[in-house]
């Protein structure tokens, strides 16, 4: 019989006043007990929608009855089919929007909380520590991939899986992109995403850090070289700002600079790792996205005593998670909503001594759908601040574009590619993930770089 309680079953977490103090993972996981119960809420529905919401098409329920039959190695194997990164996808991918959006049990009471059993069937078969590497043909064939974030992983992974000789060639030191440098430890340890890009290079996937492509090689000396192909993930890193006064100041970040130091570089065990960061008593974080909200709670957690979060619209115009927003209010951020800033102060020595805003109402909605803010007049004030950490969107690195200027792109600067191949308007060149979308999710990143490698794989088959 399923189990018709109305309700998830809980997720143990640290207590606020206790996480916002350390860098430790927030939410604690299910015991196989707990994962069982909530298996068997799921009502095996002969048209499962739960599918039609993942982007990588994982068989939801059928993983979920094994979980509940106890068969969780089998659990495993049945996500593992579609989805190369499980252990990341259940922490930090939207459910509520996709999967768990579309769960009938949501109709009355909560979803099954597919994401929560993700993660467990992951760190099950992690902890376990018996991840069978598949046997593979090779099949003589080679391709490139530049990024190591969720887009290029991915389609590295289904291409070392159809046999080919994969190369990735990544930037950073580390491979891993945003999940390395852009989301929390707190909300994804790195020595999980370390363990699912130790499992690909078991695959034969090469990843070449260090190696950024339109420096050290152009997309078209890659194809000289024998690659028949290439894939484009090479996602959005390059910060916006709100181009206002005082934004040159010491004192004021980038999320994406904040972030990375944070976490990539871990200046939040400084001294011990030498990336130290300058955080002071009042924190302004400008945005309302999962970005934000990273960098306010990594902001508490660094030691500020007030940390707000400024956002032009109401709460529920936030694009971030509301579990995230749940979470950070749960730790003492404060929300400053409807309002805009119009000016960072210079404290006189170079430095923020607090931030002119101005209260905003909603008007009618935008492209977006979304209401219009408008400045309500004369509502002027100073917000006693010293840190600011700009967090309003970022788009791709121009660098590809100016080093193959027959690849076409958004005025933007996301890459135009093909929604159903990932093809560019380049021969044997497909993108994918923030690289062609802007800023979004992991999931939808990874979506890409499978829809690449099934293009990719008849695109060289056709070769020949």
């Amino acid at each position: 019989m399923p189990n018709m309680s109305l309700n998830k079953v809980k997720m143990p977490e640290q207590a606020p006043n206790v996480r916002n103090k350390n860098f430790e993972e927030v939410s604690l996981g299910y015991t196989k007990e707990m994962a069982i119960e909530e298996a068997e809420r799921c009502l095996n529905c002969k048209n499962p929608k739960c599918i039609e919401g993942c982007p990588v098409n994982v068989k939801i329920p059928d993983f979920i009855g094994r979980i509940a039959s106890g068969d969780f190695d089998g659990a495993y194997d049945v996500i593992s089919e579609t989805n190369a990164l499980p252990a990341i996808c259940g922490r930090v991918c939207p459910q509520e929007n996709q999967c768990e959006g579309k769960c009938v049990r949501a109709i009355k009471g909560e979803s099954v909380a597919i994401g929560r059993l993700e993660r467990f069937v992951a760190d099950y078969k992690m902890n376990k520590g018996d991840k069978k590497v598949p046997e593979i043909k090779k099949n003589g064939h080679k391709v490139a991939v530049i990024g190591a974030g969720p887009a290029g992983l991915t389609c590295a992974g289904d291409l070392a899986k159809m046999g080919y000789d994969v190369t990735v060639f990544e930037a950073f030191h580390t491979p891993g992109g945003v999940l390395m440098y852009g989301i929390p430890q707190f909300r994804l340890p790195k020595e999980i995403v370390q363990e699912e890009i130790d499992f690909l290079s078991k695959l034969g996937v090469e990843i070449r850090t260090n190696s950024v492509v339109g420096r050290i090689v152009s997309i078209d000396e890659l194809f000289e070289e024998g690659y028949e192909a290439v894939f484009i993930g090479s996602g959005a890193g390059l910060p916006s700002f709100m181009k206002i006064e005082g934004e040159n100041l010491n004192g004021v970040y980038s999320a994406n600079e904040f972030l990375t130091r944070i976490n990539l570089m871990k200046a939040y065990k400084f001294p011990e790792y030498d990336t130290p960061i300058r955080i002071g008593k009042n924190v302004a974080v400008l945005g309302g996205g999962n970005v934000a909200m990273d960098a306010a709670r990594s902001a508490k957690r660094l030691g500020a005593e007030n940390v707000y979060i400024v956002y032009r619209r109401s709460e529920d115009e936030m694009p971030a998670r509301k579990e995230e927003v749940h979470h950070a209010k749960e730790e003492e951020t404060q929300f400053v909503l409807l309002t805009n800033p119009t000016r960072i102060i210079d404290d006189g020595e170079g430095g923020v001594s607090g931030m002119e805003c101005i209260k905003m109402q909603l008007g009618e909605p935008d492209a977006s759908g979304r209401r219009r803010p408008e400045k309500i007049e004369n509502s002027e004030f100073v917000l006693n601040v010293d840190t600011v950490v700009v967090a309003i969107g970022q788009s791709p690195n121009p660098l590809i574009k100016k080093t193959t200027p027959n690849l076409e792109t958004q005025k933007w600067g996301g890459i135009v590619a093909d929604e159903k191949t990932g093809a560019t308007s380049i021969k044997g060149v497909y993108a994918g993930g923030d690289a062609v979308t802007g800023a979004a999710t992991v999931i939808l990143a990874m979506g890409s770089g499978k829809t690449a490698a099934k293009s990719i794989d008849e695109y060289i088959k056709g070769l020949q």
